[in-house]
């Protein structure tokens, strides 16, 4: 998944909001750390503002199901 692709994505799951939505969100941020890295989750994390919204920190390891 390119970082573009990614960013349109977890802007929809930021805006809608919700349990299902952080789910969503937590398997796009896997998807994105397994291929560009940890920096690149903590930018969205930051970008988005997911640990206000979702309670996701900087420097957490996500991993997909």
């Amino acid at each position: 998944m390119t970082l573009e692709k990614a960013r349109e994505l977890l802007a929809v799951q930021a805006q809608m909001g919700g349990g299902y939505n952080r789910n969503g969100a937590r398997l796009i941020l896997a998807e994105v750390q397994r291929e560009h890295g940890q920096q690149a989750v903590d930018a969205f994390i930051s970008e988005f503002d997911l640990e206000q919204l979702f309670g996701f920190l900087p420097g957490t390891e996500f991993k997909a199901p």
